[in-house]
């Protein structure tokens, strides 16, 4: 495999100075977090996924979750206090984020988004989330999303 990119979320991730390992892996359109897992050797639970979603006023929004886990959009849209939630469509992830979809990263968004993350993301010992580039993810310990983000905690999984 090639070197890995520098991009925006290595750059800010460096800039704070936390702590984080490199991890290329072959992308695959719509294989998720279960391809990364399996090329990294790590249980898929540990892959941390980034979705950008949109309140019922069309505000954005980032929330973190296992790779093994779902969302449940109308929990998270009562803990955060709105009407609705729904997933954004491409494009629209991509205006609000700076990333294509399949490479984003909450780290050195466009604009800085509301980041939300499943509690529970928060007891594991290592966690590997996108680096800001398809097939590209950066291990790290998951106080790292604390150092460098205003990460508000929820319970939000459907397993």
């Amino acid at each position: 495999m090639s070197k890995a990119p520098s991009t925006q979320a290595t750059r800010l991730l460096k800039q704070a100075g936390v702590a984080y390992t490199e991890h290329l892996y072959r992308y695959e359109d719509h294989g998720g977090t279960a391809v990364s897992a399996q090329a990294l050797g790590v249980e898929e639970h540990s892959v941390v996924k980034t979705l950008v979603l949109e309140d019922d006023r069309g505000a954005p929004l980032v929330i973190l979750m296992h790779g093994d886990q779902e969302v449940s959009t109308r929990e998270l849209a009562r803990q955060i206090g709105v009407r609705s939630v729904r997933p954004c469509d491409p494009a629209t992830a991509q205006r609000h984020s700076g990333y294509l979809v399949g490479g984003t990263s909450p780290f050195g968004t466009k604009k800085p988004l509301p980041t939300y993350a499943e509690a529970t993301i928060f007891d594991l010992d290592r966690i590997y989330i996108n680096g800001g580039s398809r097939g590209f993810l950066v291990g790290l310990n998951p106080a790292g999303l604390d150092e460098t983000l205003k990460v508000q905690r929820v319970s939000v999984a459907i397993p």
